[in-house]
Formats: C-alpha cells, structure tokens, sequence
C-alpha cells in the first residue's frame, strides 16, 4: 500500500482497535506497524489481535510490521491500610520491607534492590512523579526520606529512582514468557523496556534467537549516558518520553530526543518518536495545535516513525488519530523548509561499498530524472543505509523474505514489495520495473536506480548500482544476464 509520506506511523492496539475493521480501517488510514502492549491483555487477546493484523496484510497484500512491546519490571509501594494517604511537604516518610500495610508515616517497598543501591540525597518519584521523595538515611532495609513533594499516595502506585542504575534486568519473569510467546507468534520487533545498559538488550537478543529485531526503549537517565554502547547492540531504538520526562526534568526531553534521532540516522538504525503526540485525541476529533507541532518537530527531526499510544488503543478517535498524523506527515514533508533541514543534518558516513553505493544512488536520484531507488536486500540493511541518505525520491524495498518487508515497514520511506528469489540481475531489473510501475512511481518513459548485490541472496554483498529504464523491452535489450 503506497504511502504519500516518509515517516512511518505505529498505533497500538487496545479496547478500541480490537476487531478486524477497525485494525484495517487503521492501516487503510495510514498505520504501518501495529504495537501490542504486553502490559495488556491476555495471551489469547494478544494471539487474536496478531491474527487480525496478519488477515488485514493478507486481504490488502501490504506487509505490517508488528511490535510487541514488553512490560518491563515494574517498582510500586505496597498497600496502605486505609487505601491512601496524604503526604505534606517536608514531612518524614519511610520506605521498607515490612510487608505491613502503611500509613501517614511508612509503606513497604517490595524492592531490596532498591535499597541496596540508594545513598543520601537520591530522589525517588511516586506515581509519575507527582510525589517526590529525597533519602535522608537508608540501609539494607529502608529508606528515611522528606516529602520535597507531597500529595495523595495511594496502593500500589509506581515508583521511579532516578539517580541510580538499579541491579534489575530489564527481563522480569513475565517478559521472559511474553517474549517466548510473541516471538513463536511470529512478531517482527520486540520493544524492550526498563533498558539501562547493553547487556539488557544483548539478554534479550539471545532469548530471541533470531526471531524478532530488538528495539530498546531509551526512558532512564542510564539509558541515556550508555546511548552509544546501547544504540550498537540495538536494531532500533524507541524515545519513551513518558518515564524519560518523569525521571529527568522535563525541559531536558526535546534536545535529548533530538540528540538521539540523530545518532539513530547515522546508524542507519530506526528510531520511534513516543508518548502524548496526540494525547488530546484520545477524547476529542482535534488535536491541540501544540500536538500537532510537537508531531511535526519529531518529522523535522528526522524520525522513522511517530507513535500512537491510548489515543488509538483506548481512544473515542482512532482512525481520525491516524488520519491526523498522516496529514500532519504529508504537509510536513511538502515544506521545502523540511528538505532544508534533512539535509542539512545529513552526516557523511562512508566506511563500505555498500555506504558508497548508496549515497551515488542519492546523488544520481537527485541530479537526474530518477523516479525511484529500488533496493534488492535480504536482512533489510542496505534500504536502512539508503534511508539514512533521505534521498528526495521514493525507496523500494525489494526481498524475498516476508519477515524482511515487515521489518523494514518501520524504516523512513521504504516501500516493502516482495519477490521472489532471484539468480539473474536482468530479472532483477525486470521486476524492480515492475514494481515502479505496479505502485505508481514511475510510467514505461521513466528511469529508475537498482541497488542489489552479487551473489543474490547472500546478506552483505551489495555491490551493484544500476541507472536502469522501467521499458522491459529496453532491459531486455540492453542488460546484461
């Protein structure tokens, strides 16, 4: 399904998008990766929501990547005996490991993990940060803090640390069994959460075996300062600005997020733009037109993707929050302001052929009349290096591998089109025509630009660029075998 826009759009599937309709009218709207929230839902919803979104690619032959996004450990206070309490500011509280319930004056926090870490002067945020909290004293077994904060606390409300790297794996027990069960469904990417140093996304990696690409959520300071040490052992990377916005302040979000996209882009690796891009949508027609800036910026910027959270899991608008996004996409885009600035932020990385070839390729698209660049690839490596250029003209992903065209739905202006495997470059051609044609880049008068590598069918070898004419009758007279 050709898209009239670069960046791609992700929509999480929730109580509002739950039949087969609504998750084809989202796609048919501009939805090109769906994201199952494992914080959510059994199982068996997540298995019948996966199975949709497979018939919706059947039915509209249009490859979806799919992305299942585990929950993460989660730090929440115990229970309180009267259910809640009201904390003042500059009141003494504690934090410990009585399991007793609490009260005005301590609660249990269920985490020796925690304390083992904390020292004098760390802070800790109750319930997304609208409790702040700084240690006095602490040990083994508790924390003595002063209310820097207050407000109503309440059962089982979240807890965030900060200042600390926390000896937790971001793998609890359920994701360990949430990723297992996604990745024998058959999802393309795996979103992990609670990231706070490489080794977090190699665990997951080798739990996923192969099966699903690993997306890391950056949403810790931690995450933050190892960025480039967890950027490399990543496929791609997700800017979580909910915990990010909690856990540091909150003006220290946008240069972050800007920081972080461009370090993504040189790695030729995608990067997702999170959390509230919409968030008024969840209960109205219309975006603020705050939202709608912030949801342009993040295209200025570069993005792969922009995501949808509640407004389409949980929202009275889905579709129309799609719709929005598309709109927004498509104008941003338009601006020559918008070519400007990717231009500008464009950073030469030639280290390989293939890096080479690619940045020909733009060259060449953009000095002549080229209509598309059509990129032959196994592991979806060399249309990512190609988005990296953010060349002017449309990117065709070409593969025979279905897990291929799905993954790469998530990576700026690549047009997934399968094919099947091939052994002669003069086929290749063919069908890179073909495929211009059949999705209305190009006519029978035009030129298109072939990218490929030979051998076919081995990752790794792209070696080949070719000015090409989408005639048949011209490829075949003129191509070699």
């Amino acid at each position: 399904m050709r898209r009239h826009r670069n960046v791609k759009i992700v929509a999480t599937l929730g109580p509002a998008s739950n039949d087969y309709d609504m998750i084809r009218a989202l796609h048919e709207a501009g939805a090109d990766v769906f994201r199952l929230n494992m914080s959510h839902g059994s199982h068996d919803e997540i298995r019948a929501r996966h199975a949709m979104i497979r018939q919706v690619e059947r039915d509209l032959d249009s490859p979806i990547a799919i992305l299942a996004d585990l929950q993460g450990p989660k730090l929440r206070v115990g229970e309180f005996a009267n259910g809640e309490e009201e904390l003042v500011e500059g009141a003494s509280f504690r934090l410990d490991l009585d399991t007793a319930p609490g009260d005005a004056a301590r609660v249990c926090l269920p985490h020796p993990e925690i304390f083992a870490v904390l020292e004098p002067g760390a802070r800790l945020l109750v319930n997304d940060g609208k409790i702040r909290l700084t240690v006095r004293d602490c040990g083994k077994d508790f924390a003595d803090c002063t209310v820097t904060v207050g407000g109503t606390i309440s059962n089982r409300k979240g807890v965030n640390v900060p200042d600390v790297v926390l000896p937790l794996a971001a793998l609890s027990e359920k994701d360990r069994a949430d990723l297992e069960f996604v990745c024998q469904l058959g999802v393309d990417w795996l979103a992990l959460s609670f990231v706070q140093r490489p080794a977090d996304v190699e665990e997951a990696r080798s739990l996923a075996d192969g099966r699903a690409a690993i997306l890391s959520k950056i949403e810790k300071p931690a995450a933050v300062k190892a960025f480039d040490d967890i950027l490399a052992v990543s496929d791609g990377i997700m800017v979580a600005r909910g915990d990010l916005g909690v856990e540091l302040p909150v003006q220290n979000v946008p240069p972050i997020q800007k920081r972080l996209v461009r370090k993504c882009r040189a790695a030729a690796k995608p990067v997702i733009v999170a959390t509230q891009m919409l968030e008024s949508m969840i209960e109205s027609p219309m975006p603020t037109r705050a939202e709608v800036s912030d949801v342009a910026t993040a295209i200025y910027e570069g993005a792969d993707a922009i995501m949808l959270s509640a407004e389409s899991a949980a929202g009275d608008y889905p579709v129309e929050a799609v719709t929005t996004m598309d709109n927004v996409a498509i104008e941003v885009e338009n601006d020559p302001t918008y070519i400007e600035v990717i231009e500008a932020s464009r950073r030469a990385e030639r280290h390989t052929v293939a890096d080479g070839i690619v940045a020909a390729a733009r060259e060449i698209a953009e000095t002549t009349d080229i209509k598309a660049i059509c990129c032959y690839t196994e592991s979806g490596t060399t249309a990512a290096l190609t988005a990296r250029e953010r060349p002017r003209v449309p990117i065709i992903g070409m593969t025979s591998i279905r897990g291929t065209a799905r993954r790469m739905a998530l990576t700026w202006g690549v047009n997934c089109v399968m094919t099947g495997e091939l052994t002669r470059f003069k086929m290749a051609v063919v069908n890179a025509a073909r495929a211009a044609r059949a999705q209305g880049y190009a006519s029978e008068e035009d030129q298109i630009l072939v990218i490929a590598g030979v051998p076919f069918n081995v990752p790794g070898t792209t070696n080949i660029l070719r000015v090409a004419p989408c005639a048949e009758h011209l490829i075949f007279a003129t191509d070699p075998e």
